[in-house]
């Protein structure tokens, strides 16, 4: 028997064809089913993102209109869902409350092959759940979803109890845009992985959740926010970036395992930023930060290209926002979600099972 080669990390290694999301890391493009990321996020919406992921075109204006009604419509939550939140143990992690509110979620459908009604409601309620669980957490009142706002904006008044500023929840709309899909990444695989056994929708989706969830994959935008605190001032700047370079340690935000150029999404999202950075310290901060980081990058490291990616931008919007830290990882799985489920629905249509191998090191049989 031949000895099947090793791919550590299953670099380089193929498992689907997709026409959903691709990156072309030379060039710095992030590519949604033909369009550039950076393309839509300049006129589009979120929920035309995940129209568009789910259907494999953009939506028409009734088109648009009726799948937004149909995202509203999903979005309360059953009683049963809120006993649950509320008697969950008050120090239990977001992404905990999260997956165990979504794997309890009742699906009317057959759970095989994984349906666009299915991707719609987890989509839908995944905000609500944040939003309840926070309230009960702090004790307030329960926060009923609002029909009358868009996705990004009804997440941030079930966080926050009021109507949130057009433009806050403009950015927030884009971040989620450019957070949507990432080609074959590790949350998105794990996704593959369990809908290739055939499981139901909510299985795979929770299950990516939990490869999300490990700080190799998120939670990167609060060590940009650590980073950034640690500088204050943009007189500290300089000084503190340069030091850290001279230790040889990294600077958070910076550079990207594919990209070697400009990450795509952080330059759409700093765009959008930079309409609303005056009079904003921390977009301001970010602003020169990324100045000088760059400058110095060039500097030290010559033989290599270090850009911002979106965590460095991420970090600055979501507490612009207001968003607590401990929800910077949560609320990027909200986006995450429109894109995990079009690749769920993706590989059921095309399905083998995945199933790779290993090579064994261990010792030979003993006989006893």
């Amino acid at each position: 028997m031949t000895t099947p080669a090793l791919h550590l990390g299953l670099e380089n290694i193929a498992i689907a064809e997709s026409k959903l999301s691709h990156v072309e890391g030379e060039k710095g493009e992030l590519i949604y089913c033909g369009y550039l990321a950076e393309d839509l996020a300049k006129d589009h919406t979120f929920e035309d993102i995940a129209y568009l992921l789910w259907e494999g075109h953009l939506p028409s204006e009734a088109e648009a209109q009726a799948f937004r009604a149909a995202l509203v419509a999903e979005r309360e939550l059953p009683g049963y869902i809120k006993d649950i939140i509320r008697k969950l143990p008050a120090d239990l992690g977001d992404m905990a409350v999260l997956r165990t509110a979504l794997s309890a979620l009742p699906f009317t459908e057959p759970s095989w092959p994984p349906m666009i009604p299915q991707a719609r409601i987890l989509l839908a309620k995944a905000p609500t759940i944040l939003g309840y669980w926070r309230c009960v957490r702090q004790g307030l009142p329960e926060r009923e979803p609002r029909p009358d706002l868009g996705h990004a904006a009804n997440y941030l008044y079930l966080l926050h109890g009021k109507t949130p500023d057009p433009s806050y929840a403009r950015i927030l709309d884009v971040y989620w845009m450019l957070s949507a899909d990432h080609d074959m990444n590790a949350s998105t695989f794990t996704a593959r992985v369990v809908t290739s056994t055939q499981a139901d929708m909510i299985s795979a989706v929770c299950a990516a959740i939990g490869a999300l969830w490990g700080p190799l994959h998120g939670g990167a935008p609060s060590h940009v926010d650590d980073m950034l605190d640690a500088i204050g001032t943009k007189e500290n700047a300089e000084p503190w970036i340069r030091d850290r370079l001279s230790q040889g340690e990294r600077l958070m935000g910076f550079g990207h395992r594919v990209y070697r150029t400009y990450d795509p999404r952080g330059a759409a999202l700093k765009k959008v930023i930079q309409q609303f950075a005056k009079g904003n310290h921390l977009f301001e901060l970010g602003l020169y930060v990324e100045e000088v980081a760059v400058r110095l990058l060039a500097e030290y490291k010559p033989d290599r290209e270090l850009y911002p990616n979106l965590d460095f931008w991420a970090a600055a919007v979501l507490r612009t926002l207001q968003i607590p830290r401990e929800l910077y990882t949560p609320t990027f799985c909200l986006s995450r979600i429109g894109g995990w489920t079009a690749q769920i629905m993706e590989q059921s249509a095309h399905n083998r099972l995945i199933r790779p191998t290993c090579i064994y090191v261990g010792p030979e049989p003993k006989r006893i």
